[in-house]
């Protein structure tokens, strides 16, 4: 991901507000291009109930970062994620984040467990 002007805040590095949207953007890209996410009519949907994030080292505009995604747990209805952040190149994190999300029936808005064909894609993230 490419660092933007708007990303610095008046300290000089990344905000940490970003780094929840990169989280989202890791994981919910991951779930789109593994066929398991479908934003207009796919059922479940997930629902972020929880997100937390530890700092390591400062990251600003001008730069690149990378964000690496694996499951921390998988529940019967939830996923939680954890996303590491990187400078393009490093092999430190940045930062270090949690994902959760809840997956609901888009009706309903209640969990739902979660399919075995899910399950199984998610497991390659393990």
């Amino acid at each position: 991901m490419t660092l933007r002007w708007a990303d610095n805040d008046v300290y000089g590095h990344v905000n940490n507000t970003v780094y929840y949207q990169w989280f989202d953007d890791a994981v919910n890209g991951w779930l789109i291009e593994a066929g398991l996410l479908d934003v207009e009519a796919g059922d479940p949907i997930g629902l972020v109930v929880a997100t937390s994030c530890s700092y390591f080292a400062p990251l600003a505009f001008p730069g690149k970062v990378e964000v690496g995604i694996a499951i921390e747990r998988p529940g019967r209805s939830s996923v939680t994620y954890r996303a590491g952040v990187f400078a393009k190149g490093s092999d430190k994190p940045a930062a270090q984040g949690q994902f959760t999300h809840v997956y609901v029936g888009r009706e309903s808005r209640r969990p739902i467990a979660l399919p075995d064909t899910w399950r199984a894609v998610l497991e390659t993230l393990a």
